[in-house]
């Protein structure tokens, strides 16, 4: 029978980018594991803002470029419990081995977390459309 870090691996699929042995300890992590998670889960990601967009009662559609990629940013950056939200949508999908690399230096891994949600959601500003 399968462990629940095989088959979360299997779900994710390879790396991205090239890890050498230069590349720092974040980087691999980010690579090894938050980029295949972030692909695994842009669909939702995608569904949960367009969620957070309807909720937050704002005229999306009728912003013109720059403040929805502001809107996007900003309901990342300052909406505490929605950037939690975001959070566990990704820690979810840790195996245990990475869940204690990341205990160790949250910090930096979540801000690379969320500017790598930030950017994911932005160059698909065109999918995130108010019903």
């Amino acid at each position: 029978m399968d462990t629940r870090d095989n088959i979360i691996k299997q779900l994710r699929g390879v790396a991205f980018g090239k890890l050498t042995s230069e590349t720092s300890a974040d980087e691999f992590f980010q690579n090894e594991t938050l980029r295949p998670i972030l692909k695994l889960q842009n669909d939702l990601l995608l569904l949960v803002f367009q969620n957070y967009i309807t909720k937050s009662k704002t005229d999306f559609n009728n912003y013109s470029a720059e403040k929805k990629l502001n809107f996007i940013e900003n309901a990342i950056q300052k909406d505490i419990k929605f950037r939690n939200s975001l959070k566990g949508m990704v820690i979810g999908l840790f195996t245990l081995e990475e869940y204690n690399r990341y205990i160790v230096n949250s910090s930096s891994l979540n801000k690379r977390m969320m500017n790598l949600i930030i950017e994911r959601l932005k160059s698909q500003v065109q999918l995130l459309v108010h019903l």
